[in-house]
């Protein structure tokens, strides 16, 4: 790929994965993004084999993920809002393999649940590709988009360690759940309104 259009590619490529979404508030209290990742490569390695054309092309298709997002963005807010404030939160860190893998599913659901991602890659990618070297340019920005969610991840979780004080008194963390859960469930119904591209 010419190095001009990687670098056009760089900045317009991070302003999305730095874009405000229910991922994005998952990751200021929860390091175990990875599972967002898997299924980040997962839509990729799908729009670069046509499929992704699909999900444009079909109405039933685009709706049919689009609602399960919605459904499922909905159930987790209304988690939160109803969630008791445990200011003994447990740490993934220290191995607790339950709450690493719910936490990595979570992410993971909200992420692939949500047909505006996979668009992102049908609708933005192929402005990028190099015709010529269809499978090289995908792997690169695809690779590149990997890379710059990792960053977006970090500086997330960087920003909820900065509010940690807030978690360990019951009443905030009942108050930042009650929050999360709202904006979770607004995202929800804003995903709700979303419209296939003509």
């Amino acid at each position: 790929m010419a190095l001009e259009t990687i670098l056009i590619f760089i900045p317009a490529c991070f302003a999305l994965n730095m874009a405000f979404g229910p991922n994005n508030l998952l990751s200021m209290t929860v390091m175990a993004a990875s599972g967002r990742l898997v299924a980040f490569a997962g839509m990729i390695a799908i729009a670069a084999l046509g499929l992704g054309a699909l999900l444009m092309a079909s109405e039933m298709m685009f709706s049919l993920i689009k609602w399960i997002g919605v459904l499922y963005l909905l159930w987790i807010g209304f988690k939160l809002i109803r969630s008791r404030a445990d200011v003994t939160a447990p740490d993934v860190s220290s191995g607790n393999g339950n709450v690493l893998k719910t936490y990595l599913r979570q992410e993971f659901f909200v992420a692939s649940g949500n047909p505006k991602a996979i668009l992102i890659f049908t609708a933005f990618f192929p402005q990028f590709i190099q015709q010529d070297a269809y499978w090289q340019s995908f792997a690169t920005l695809g690779a590149i988009f990997l890379l710059l969610e990792v960053v977006a991840i970090t500086v997330y979780a960087f920003i909820g360690s900065r509010l940690s004080g807030l978690m360990r008194n019951a009443r905030a963390l009942k108050r930042v759940n009650r929050i999360s859960g709202s904006m979770m469930m607004a995202f929800g119904v804003m995903l709700a309104f979303a419209r296939r591209p003509a």
